[in-house]
């Protein structure tokens, strides 16, 4: 369907192909058209698989999209979701953080010298905490270049030798009938691995999530504890959380 776009519309994916989102507030001073028509653009461009639609604008989409371009993406609101998760960190705890633009925020939040220990299997979050005095495991493994993350088999066998107060797990998208999803078949295999090994589950994630799904299911809804986000879900999900009994944390 590449050939139904139009001028307009290449110009809006040309854009985002700089800075990763946009804002139809920012489209409208780029373009003399309607609030309407850029939103039918969206729609389209969301319908043929580029886009995701956020709340007053759209974020880029894609297999394993690079973490450079993520870390640009709702930057505010992932550092009001880190600052949060970083603040139920407790001394003497031994936490999990995978790799993502989300869980590096709450890497940066985590106060230097805390009594902690940090397994992560992120190149970007271990050179994070470097130098802040904190106990940090590096696992190694395959490196994924895209999400500087180390899965496979050698990443595995670590994972399950180790148990975890708490893991800050990131993922793509949530839905009721997925559960928590990625679009990496590896990347999800090393959030299972961690879950399965703490006593206490947290997903970072901002609010494009919702209702999102990507190939790889990680964990159904009853299997994580709190979801700490900047934005509430809607309320079928909401309910279903609830029901699920997770804690919805949203830093607005």
């Amino acid at each position: 369907m590449q050939n139904q776009i139009n001028q307009r519309q290449q110009q809006i994916l040309d854009r985002m192909a700089l800075d990763g989102e946009v804002k139809i507030a920012e489209l409208k001073e780029m373009f003399e058209v309607t609030e309407m028509t850029l939103r039918r653009d969206m729609e389209k461009l969301e319908q043929w698989g580029h886009i995701r639609r956020t709340f007053g604008g759209a974020i880029l989409v894609g297999t394993d999209i690079a973490l450079h371009e993520r870390n640009g993406v709702f930057i505010e609101e992932k550092m009001r979701i880190g600052k949060q998760a970083a603040q139920l960190i407790q001394p003497g705890e031994s936490i999990f953080l995978d790799g993502g633009s989300t869980t590096l925020q709450v890497a940066k939040f985590i106060q230097p010298g805390k009594n902690i220990t940090v397994v992560t299997n992120a190149l970007n979050i271990a050179a994070e905490l470097q130098g802040k005095l904190i106990s940090t495991i590096v696992i190694g493994g395959m490196l994924v270049g895209q999400t500087s993350t180390l899965v496979g088999p050698i990443a595995a066998d670590a994972i399950i030798k180790m148990a975890f107060n708490r893991v800050f797990i990131g993922t793509t998208g949530v839905t009721l009938k997925h559960g928590f999803s990625n679009s990496n078949m590896h990347e999800a295999e090393i959030k299972r691995l961690a879950i399965k090994q703490a006593s206490e589950i947290n997903i970072v994630m901002d609010q494009s999530k919702f209702g999102m799904q990507d190939l790889f299911s990680f964990a159904s809804l009853d299997a994580v504890n709190r979801i700490i986000t900047d934005r509430l879900p809607d309320q079928e999900l909401g309910d279903a959380c609830k029901e699920a009994s997770i804690e919805v944390l949203a830093s607005f």
